[in-house]
């Protein structure tokens, strides 16, 4: 059983990761927020859980450096600079950044590789996406990594073969390119589908979220795999052992 500590503790991942700790047999080392001490936290925890904000990450892997333990990241809304922070102290800790920590969205990110790299760029791509009015990051984190599956799968950058916002006079879609589309309102905890479009037919992939502990029971599974594992970057899908 593992002390695990909870950045981020306050919102409801944070209570939702307490309550699968405690239910799961591990022992909830204790949260930290911003103003809190993450050192503290980090010197008596076995393993980090951070669902907090990406101006936070940095101090956070300090912190996670600092006690040599590993970290695993759930934050969404990270840039290129958040994701060479976390390449950098991978050489130190073991690291789990995800966009999203559910089980079910792990599998479905690898359904959507295996179909898209059958499939030829004549089937469009397309990822809608619903949360929360509450969430202020769009597309989401999830519908990014789905995203990357895909791209990754036909051999592409994502950045240089998205197409998002569509308004007014947007002309043809783009041979090749993933769109996104994405929907805000009620209390919905998420929603995802990949749809490939080709003449004729459709392949609908999809995962719908009911409640914040799925991403917290995958979250904690991810914090014990991770006490295992040498210094290095690793994703869900190698938890799931797929």
């Amino acid at each position: 059983m593992a002390n695990i500590g909870v950045i981020g503790s306050k919102g409801a991942m944070g209570e939702a990761l307490r309550r699968v700790i405690e239910a799961s047999g591990h022992d909830y080392a204790g949260g930290a927020d911003k103003g809190d001490d993450v050192g503290a936290l980090a010197d008596v925890s076995d393993v980090l859980v951070d669902f907090s904000a990406p101006a936070a990450l940095q101090s956070n892997l300090h912190a996670a450096i600092g006690a040599g333990i590993p970290i695993v990241i759930g934050t969404t809304g990270l840039g290129s600079q958040h994701h060479q922070a976390i390449d950098d102290a991978s050489r130190a800790v073991p690291i789990l950044q995800t966009g999203n920590t559910s089980l079910g969205v792990t599998l479905l990110a690898h359904l959507v590789r295996e179909a898209a790299s059958r499939l030829g760029d004549d089937w469009d791509i397309e990822i809608l996406e619903m949360h929360h009015r509450r969430k202020v990051d769009a597309p989401s984190g999830t519908a990014l990594l789905l995203g990357e599956a895909a791209a990754q799968a036909r051999g592409i950058e994502l950045a240089e073969n998205s197409e998002s916002g569509r308004d007014g006079q947007t002309g043809p879609r783009q041979t090749g390119a993933i769109g996104f589309a994405a929907l805000r309102g009620g209390t919905v905890a998420g929603e995802h589908s990949v749809i490939l479009a080709g003449e004729q037919e459709r392949i609908t992939l999809s995962h719908s979220a009911e409640n914040r502990e799925i991403f917290a029971r995958g979250a904690v599974r991810a914090a014990s795999w991770l006490r295992e594992q040498e210094p290095g970057r690793y994703t869900m899908e190698e938890v799931l052992g797929i």
